[in-house]
């Protein structure tokens, strides 16, 4: 691990400098029924909603049933609730897999940046829910059919949910899956689907074979654990394109922005890891803009040009940029410092209208991309830059805890300003 996270590290004080405060019950409910939330769970019933409303009736009469009458045995999942409540409780394991499934034990789980959003009430997922969709995890039992994976083994889980044969699969889309309701995700409740948390100590893969990676020999699972989703995300907004940029001009530039809120509740992990990807991919220079001096600080030790907000009016166009603020000014910054005939990628937005500058992008010939990352297709990517020491990741870790602290840890991470937190045994 990097200097900045040893096990066990930060004294209770430090971390849970209050410096966000959770929506309670009824602001939370309330906050779900804005334009934007609405919006939000209308995707999600797109397609399949017959299937998504059988599956958590489904879920909901195996926990009366167990509750009744237990015929499995009992397991810990951590809970998060409105008002910022966390702790764990005891529920059900899961049931002997299927023939395509297995279980596995998660043995290291991290923070992505969207927990402490979740975990505050202000994302557009309905709580509560079991907590955590990183994980690297050890396989305790498969189906009959399962070839690719066995007991014992150290696996990456992606958080996405995908089968690996259909036509979105086949096409390397494995985030709209087509056998599973959309965005099937682990960890994030009804809103994805009920798969349950990665803060458990089993989860339930249901196409082992599709969507466990191998965790190479030699890498430490606590720094690959975000690699089921952050690491990934990262990769993917600087991966594809490097090669051709750099060909263009060698001395071509990346820039992130990161977050220009004063006070932003969405952590800066995935842009720390992007401008990892990027010097690990030949990039020579990468400024990184973000409103907190902590962050700012961590990206200078990593490699990256850190910027203040204000100074991005006067940064040179890049031909490059990532945008990952959340927000629709942060989004209209990042088009207006793309360069001509170069490319802006947004790791994600929850507004349901963002206003773009038209004009300036037809006339720059800009390309705009904002979607989800196709975690699965983007793992073995990324491990092969960690095997070869490229690629870093547990640099961005700032607290390693032990998972009977969850609670809190977890705490401490959503509550203040912690970038990530990562759980081990």
């Amino acid at each position: 691990m990097s200097r900045r996270a040893e096990l066990g590290v930060g004294t209770d004080a430090e971390g849970m400098t209050a410096r966000h405060r959770p929506r309670g019950a009824l602001r939370h409910a309330l906050g779900l029924m804005t334009p934007s939330m609405m919006a939000a769970a209308k995707m999600t019933l797109e397609r399949d909603a017959g299937l998504r409303a059988r599956r958590l009736g489904a879920a909901a009469l195996d926990r009366v049933r167990e509750q009744r009458r237990p015929t499995r045995p009992r397991m810990r999942a951590l809970t998060i609730a409105p008002a910022g409540r966390i702790e764990w409780r005891e529920v059900p394991a899961p049931p002997p897999p299927g023939p395509d499934a297995a279980v596995v034990h998660p043995i290291a789980i991290a923070t992505c940046d969207l927990d402490r959003a979740m975990a505050l009430g202000v994302a557009p997922f309905p709580l509560p829910l079991h907590f955590g969709h990183e994980c690297v995890a050890e396989v305790l039992s498969i189906g009959d059919r399962v070839t690719n994976v066995r007991p014992g083994q150290r696996v990456v889980v992606p958080f996405q949910i995908s089968c690996g044969s259909c036509r979105p699969c086949d096409a390397g889309h494995t985030s709209n899956c087509a056998s599973v309701p959309p965005v099937s995700m682990y960890g994030f409740g009804v809103g994805g689907g009920h798969w349950g948390g990665a803060v458990s100590d089993q989860l339930l893969v249901p196409f082992a074979d599709a969507m466990l990676v191998a965790l190479p020999e030699g890498i430490d699972p606590a720094a690959a654990a975000s690699v089921a989703d952050n690491v990934s995300d990262g990769y993917r907004h600087v991966g594809p394109y490097v090669e051709d940029l750099l060909a263009r001009d060698p001395d071509a530039e990346v820039l992130i922005i990161s977050s220009i809120k004063r006070r932003p509740v969405l952590g800066p992990s995935v842009l720390l890891y992007a401008g990892l990807v990027a010097r690990a991919l030949g990039v020579r220079s990468v400024h990184f803009a973000d409103s907190r001096a902590s962050v700012r600080q961590h990206a200078e030790e990593l490699g990256l040009t850190s910027l203040r907000p204000h100074q991005l009016r006067r940064q040179a166009l890049a031909p490059l940029v990532v945008d990952g603020s959340g927000t629709p000014a942060g989004l209209k910054v990042a088009l207006e410092r793309t360069a001509p005939d170069g490319i802006c990628s947004s790791a994600a937005s929850f507004h349901r209208v963002n206003r773009i500058p038209g004009v300036l992008l037809y006339g720059r010939n800009v390309t705009y991309r904002l979607a989800r990352a196709h975690t699965r297709i983007l793992i073995p990517k990324v491990l092969d830059l960690m095997v070869t020491r490229q690629l870093q990741p547990e640099k961005v870790t700032t607290r390693l805890e032990r998972l009977d602290d969850a609670p809190r840890a977890l705490k401490c991470h959503v509550f203040g300003d912690v970038t990530k937190t990562v759980l081990v045994e």
